[in-house]
């Protein structure tokens, strides 16, 4: 007999629900500080979307990586890759030309029409904390037609009702804007540390798709600093990792644990 595995924790189930919502058709890559999605991409890969291309830090396609170093901008992410960008210029390309389609964000701030800002808290000209920059979020927020964020601190602080900066572009104002600045796509889904958010498809304000385990509705709304609604009466529990994806995640993936940085 085998011991039975390990309640799942946080970071499994956030990883494991992106991973759910990748397929065969997607073609990813991811930037700096990105240890969630890298390790859904891979997760997916190994499990229900074997087709799926994942370009590391951006440059290194289809890598392999025996763990997940310390930075997600690190060569040792691109250990076994089939082919590696010469230049930063042939990233681009693929982005404009629509070979990319999937990318994921994370800020310091988020709306509920998907906009992130990483770039200032306070006023532009004097603010009271000058954050790392949008690395491009202004850029890929417009061409990438496939957007998920993620946050591992649900609170009120970074889920705001007017962002301070807008770094990179969700929803924007919601409604049809998106699409009447003639971008592709948007915002998919949101995964916190406590819940599931999609977005409404008329107005694209996010909702609340499922709760994890032991958390409510009301206790989301608390942490929210704008108002939500559930996306059915009969909200469900996100589903728990299963035991071969939670095998594959620890002992292949990320033995070393190195999600754990976006949760310190």
């Amino acid at each position: 007999m085998t011991a039975p595995t390990p309640v799942a924790t946080v970071d499994e189930l956030m990883i494991y629900t992106l991973a759910r919502e990748f397929t065969d058709e997607t073609r990813a890559f991811n930037g700096a500080v990105s240890f969630v999605p890298v390790c859904a991409y891979l997760l997916a890969r190994r499990t229900h979307a074997p087709g799926l291309v994942w370009a590391a830090s951006s440059i290194a396609v289809d890598a392999d990586p025996p763990a997940i170093p310390q930075s997600t901008l690190s060569d040792a992410l691109w250990f076994n890759a089939t082919m590696i960008s010469g230049s930063v210029a042939d990233f681009w390309s693929y982005a404009q030309s629509g070979a990319y389609n999937t990318f994921a964000f994370r800020g310091a701030q988020m709306d509920r029409y998907g906009n992130v800002n990483n770039t200032v808290i306070g006023p532009y000209d004097n603010p009271k904390v000058r954050l790392p920059g949008g690395g491009g979020m202004a850029d890929l927020g417009c061409m990438i037609p496939n957007i998920y964020l993620w946050s591992s601190t649900h609170n009120p602080r970074t889920f705001v009702d007017r962002l301070d900066f807008r770094s990179g572009i969700g929803w924007g104002d919601g409604g049809d804007h998106r699409a009447r600045l003639g971008l592709p796509g948007g915002p998919r889904l949101c995964v916190t540390n406590l819940c599931v958010f999609d977005f409404d498809p008329d107005d694209h304000a996010m909702r609340v798709r499922s709760l994890h385990p032991g958390v409510t509705l009301d206790e989301v709304r608390a942490a929210t600093g704008f108002p939500v609604e559930p996306a059915s009466a009969q909200l469900p529990t996100t589903p728990l990792p299963d035991d071969e994806s939670l095998r594959m995640l620890r002992t292949e993936i990320d033995p070393t644990s190195a999600r754990l940085r976006e949760f310190q």
